[in-house]
């Protein structure tokens, strides 16, 4: 049984990104600039790891960018009270369909969200 978990967590970005990045305003057709813009990710390290990660644009040992290029340039903070309430989970693919409902839901809340 492995013995790694996985983390949701959600990053605020910085307005800018609405304004500057065409694909992340055409994914958000519900934002009308009064809630926040937001990327939800998977971790198997804690949200804080993972969010220096993307800040410093974390490559892997074969030099591969794990680092989301639109949280490297417009993350701000985690946001803690958005994703505490879900719990650790013991699969990657558990993780990852966790990812797609939470950036869904929050979504629908006329959050712009940004999730891989």
């Amino acid at each position: 049984m492995s013995k790694i978990e996985y983390r949701i967590y959600v990053v605020e970005l910085s307005k800018k990104v609405f304004t500057e990045n065409r694909k992340f305003r055409a994914a958000n057709p519900q934002f009308n600039g009064v809630l926040e813009c937001l990327y939800v990710g998977m971790t198997s390290k804690t949200p804080k790891e993972r969010f220096q990660q993307h800040k410093t644009g974390y490559r892997n040992k074969k030099g591969y960018k794990l680092s989301s290029s639109i949280v490297e340039k417009y993350g701000s903070y985690l946001r803690p009270s958005l994703y505490n309430h879900i719990p650790p989970l013991k699969t990657r693919a558990e993780a990852l369909k966790m990812e797609e409902i939470l950036a869904l839901e929050l979504r629908r809340q006329r959050y712009a969200v940004w999730f891989n």
